[in-house]
């Protein structure tokens, strides 16, 4: 169901300021359909320590933000330009999905278990780097991320360099089952998304299905989710690590799901003793620089054992957070890696009590405000340079680079806009045209969808020879941040994105 923001801002303000007092706690109708609301006191919750998440939300760049208790939506926002009805790119919150359905697949009896060997599973392969070790890796091995096998993909700032190899070549399960043992299987935690990307080749091969289609049929489906994405890799495949898109409360859907015990309006979707082996971890979570054994890691789920928190969890925040203890299940969305701590301290202030609090009008107030604020930008006057003018029409051409740019052209009039150049893929020839509007008075302006993903821009000038230009895709989780210095004909141009990606890039116009 895609709700416009006007009529979600009006429906989610009538949530918040129009209920009964006196109300009971009880858990809400299944979402199957659609979501319920009630106000945070209600449920027992604190209407300004929500305010506070809201805020926290906007500092820390998420995009979305869905907090439920008992199957209620008690609060939700969504940052601009993310619209409420937009599918988000969740990363390796991916993972999670995935693990649920390896436990439906064995449920089925389409894997003997998560004890079976996984080379047998590839007896069509051959494999190089075989040795004890690698006979002994097992699909539990995959889903706890203790398979052994080679693989930099830090939890860090640091570069996943497995990953870009794999990028690299074009039979991305081969790349991962050749990799060279580091360890025994079962040793110690290593990420790796290889690790999942074997479990949706496993899936594939087990089920005779797609597994986009195993999923719809025997998880999206039942939970009323239909609006899904998945990536593939170069031989078609469901990518693992991180190719799902989901709507916001699609994800909440899916942690609501682990808070039931894997049961959903009447059907046990996943057995409850897998979740029960999510909410019971036992592999700690040791990369640099956590030396805390606090965090702990099963089938795909991330364990925060003091809180009693379960999580999956994607590159740059994407977070389905489930509290069974306090019935609590939240998804949030972002392009930014802010504090694990404060975001889940955060979290657990807003429970207050077990039972309905008294009513809060001003918290409510409060929190219907931050959720407005977010849902739009603020338009700012700008007054340009005498620079803007010199500059505006002429071309740009870029000395060769691994961005594949090729030239753009700003457009500085009374409706700007930008054009920009560049190749089709690394390697390639053709290039493509981009024609997007600009905004110069501090708001994203949407331009066309590419490749079905929507692209806003905005610039500012942050010193008289230096323009800011920003382009984002909300859907992908990404932000590009290009800082043009210009200093006669020449421009210096700094490229960083949401990825860690940073590119210095230089040209001049002949115009």
């Amino acid at each position: 169901m895609r709700l416009s923001t006007k009529r979600w801002l009006a429906f989610i303000a009538a949530a918040l300021l129009c209920t009964q007092p006196g109300a009971q706690v009880q858990p809400g109708p299944w979402p199957t359909q659609q979501w319920t609301t009630a106000t945070p006191e209600e449920l027992g919750m604190d209407s300004r320590a929500l305010a506070a998440l809201v805020d926290f939300g906007a500092a820390g760049d998420m995009d979305s933000l869905v907090v439920t208790r008992h199957g209620r939506i008690v609060a939700e926002a969504y940052y601009a330009p993310f619209k409420p009805g937009m599918r988000h790119r969740i990363n390796s919150a991916t993972k999670g999905v995935v693990g649920a359905l390896t436990g439906i697949a064995i449920q089925q009896g389409k894997l003997s278990g998560a004890a079976q060997p996984v080379l047998p599973l590839f007896a069509d392969r051959n494999i190089a780097n075989v040795d004890d070790r690698k006979k002994a890796m097992t699909v539990q091995s995959l889903l706890d991320m203790t398979s052994g096998l080679d693989w930099t993909e830090p939890l860090t700032e640091g570069r996943p360099e497995s990953m870009f190899e794999m990028w690299r070549t074009t039979d991305w399960v081969q790349f991962i089952l050749d990799r060279p043992m580091a360890q025994a299987p079962g040793t110690a935690f290593n990420y790796s998304s290889g690790n999942s990307h074997l479990l949706t080749a496993i899936l594939a091969r087990q089920t005779g299905m797609s597994v986009p289609d195993f999923a719809t049929q025997n998880l999206f489906k039942p939970l009323g989710i239909s609006d899904v994405v998945w990536q593939k890799d170069p031989q078609g495949l469901a990518i693992g690590g991180y190719g799902l898109y989901l709507q916001t409360r699609d994800m909440a859907k899916i942690g609501y799901l682990y808070l039931r015990g894997g049961e959903w309006d009447g059907a046990q979707i996943v057995p409850r003793n897998w979740v029960n082996k999510v909410f019971q971890a036992k592999v700690p979570m040791i990369f640099p620089p956590v030396t805390s054994t606090s965090l702990r890691y099963g089938d795909q789920w991330w364990t925060h054992s003091e809180r009693k928190m379960y999580m999956a969890v994607g590159y740059n925040r994407q977070i389905i957070l489930v509290m069974p203890q306090e019935g609590v299940v939240a998804a949030m969305t972002g392009r930014k890696h802010y504090s694990f701590t404060q975001l889940l301290e955060l979290v657990a202030q807003t429970v207050k009590s077990g039972s309905a609090l008294v009513p809060n009008p001003e918290g409510m107030a409060l929190l219907a405000q931050r959720v407005r604020d977010v849902a739009s930008e603020k338009p700012v006057v700008a007054v340009g340079p005498a620079l803007a003018q010199s500059i505006s029409g002429k071309t740009y051409r870029l000395v060769p680079n691994n961005l594949g740019v090729i030239e753009f052209t700003l457009h500085l009039t009374a409706s700007p806009s930008y054009d920009i150049v560049r190749y089709v893929a690394r390697g390639s020839s053709e290039t493509k045209k981009m024609s997007l509007p600009l905004g110069l008075n501090g708001q994203f302006l949407p331009g066309d969808n590419i490749n079905g993903s929507a692209f806003v821009s905005k610039a500012s000038w942050t010193a008289p020879d230096t323009l800011t230009l920003v382009t984002r895709q909300p859907q992908e989780a990404d932000t590009f941040r290009y800082v043009l210095k210009f200093t006669g004909n020449q421009v210096a141009v700094n490229y960083t994105n949401a990825y860690g990606v940073q590119q210095n890039l230089s040209g001049e116009t002949s115009d």
